[in-house]
């Protein structure tokens, strides 16, 4: 059976490209990717900044570091990008796009940053755009949100997207580990880098959201401020108190609906209670909760990073954008709903955690008691525990909304018998997050 050619131009040759090379490149598969592509799919170049550099698994032949020249080829059917960054992606997006040829990319800061220009810019050339390795490795999830769930009206999502926090986390909740200790643990098995600030302090998990959020949602993909707020202030007292009172401590990427037309999307660490699916979430596996107001709740769980992971996404995505390509068809953009606002952090509701190390003296209780009521914050339990002369105070709050509680916290800080106030972390309970 003759099949169409199809030529296959890969940019970035690290753990991810190598991985895809060698898929592609299995000859006891090649009979399921031909069927799965409805054509024969040919590497013709692979981008790289460095063709000195050893690459195993990649042919040498066919290193370039002329990566523009290679996205230019009028023969390249699909560009398939995993350099990272965004100016160079960018370039290599537009170029290839441009001229009609699809692109294939793992790139969230691109996606966050120019995912609509560059879905407008595809569409207007009849070429596709796909991007499932951009959030949680090899889950699914953007391919469910753009086809199996595309009538429903989600209301909510809640993702644990990032696996070095999450892994951070397991390690301080199941080992006792401090955060310093089990950050170092996650650098020496390579699921940190050596800075780690773009995880740890949820800047990655960010990009994420924004990409969910326009999939799920509704929302434009332009680089827009997402409130974040990271792990690294997180103690062992935390995550202690967590457990005895029935949660764990996870990482979270949130997006929800506020009123009919009002938008929340924001990264926090948050108390999961023990019995929700996203509690046994260990590792750095990752997982997508999904509510919609016809299906009810849904979650995908996988695993979030890794060269043969990440490559599975993106191997997906090209044989889809090459059955579209023999079909004489692409995908349409993501819509855009004009009608949704974001709404001030301030304004958003949740149920709270927050700790105290205070002086052991009377009266101090009374005193701080009186401030969370004097902004309207009220207090759904308390535990005190003493060391020394002083004692930690750990409450949890009825729902109460997020200035209120700001508030709070300021002038809390301003009492004498107050020594430090500790942690302030959102909870997962009564249908927030």
């Amino acid at each position: 059976m003759d099949r169409p050619h199809l030529r296959v131009a890969v940019v970035g040759a690290g753990f991810v490209g190598r991985a895809l090379v060698e898929m592609l490149s299995d000859p006891e598969r090649q009979i399921a990717l031909d069927d799965a592509a409805t054509a024969t799919l040919e590497i013709v170049g692979v981008g790289v900044r460095d063709v000195e550099r050893s690459r195993p698994g990649v042919p040498r032949h066919l290193l370039t570091d002329k990566v523009l020249d290679l996205v230019s080829r009028d023969d390249v059917d699909i560009v398939v990008e995993l350099m990272g960054g965004v100016d160079l992606a960018k370039s290599v997006a537009e170029i290839a796009l441009g001229r009609g040829a699809s692109l294939v990319t793992a790139n969230k800061a691109l996606m966050a940053l120019c995912g609509t220009e560059l879905a407008r810019l595809a569409n207007d050339h009849g070429a596709d755009l796909m991007y499932e390795a951009s959030v949680g490795g090899a889950i699914p999830i953007i391919r469910a949100l753009r086809s199996s769930l595309a009538g429903e009206r989600i209301s909510r999502v809640i993702g644990i997207v990032n696996g070095t926090t999450n892994f951070v986390l397991s390690e301080m909740s199941e080992r006792g580990l401090d955060y310093d200790t089990a950050l170092s643990q996650a650098q020496a098995l390579g699921y940190a880098e050596a800075d780690p600030r773009a995880d740890v302090e949820g800047f990655d998990a960010a990009a994420k959201v924004q990409i969910l959020a326009s999939l799920a949602i509704g929302t434009a993909l332009e680089g827009q401020e997402i409130s974040r707020e990271g792990i690294s202030s997180l103690r062992v007292v935390d995550v202690e108190f967590a457990r005895r009172a029935g949660y764990v401590i996870k990482a979270l990427g949130v997006i929800e609906r506020v009123g009919e037309h009002g938008l929340s999307r924001r990264t926090h660490p948050a108390l999961v209670p023990l019995d929700h699916p996203l509690a046994s979430v260990h590792g750095a596996m990752n997982a997508v909760f999904v509510e919609g107001d016809k299906s009810g709740p849904l979650m995908w769980l996988g695993r979030g990073a890794g060269g043969e992971a990440t490559a599975t996404a993106v191997l997906g995505d090209l044989l889809h954008a090459a059955r579209n390509r023999v079909a004489g068809r692409h995908d349409l953009p993501f819509t855009v709903d004009d009608r949704l606002y974001p709404v001030d952090e301030g304004d958003v509701s949740s149920v709270f955690y927050i700790s105290l190390d205070v002086l052991d003296e009377p009266g101090v209780l009374a005193e701080v008691a009186g401030v969370f009521s004097r902004h309207d914050v009220s207090i759904q339990s308390m535990e005190q525990s003493g060391f020394a002369h002083e004692a930690r105070l750990s409450f949890v709050t009825h729902l109460a909304r997020t200035r209120d509680v700001t508030a709070t916290l300021a002038d809390l800080n301003d009492l004498t018998s107050v020594d430090r106030v500790g942690a302030c972390i959102r909870v997962v309970d009564g249908g927030t997050a």
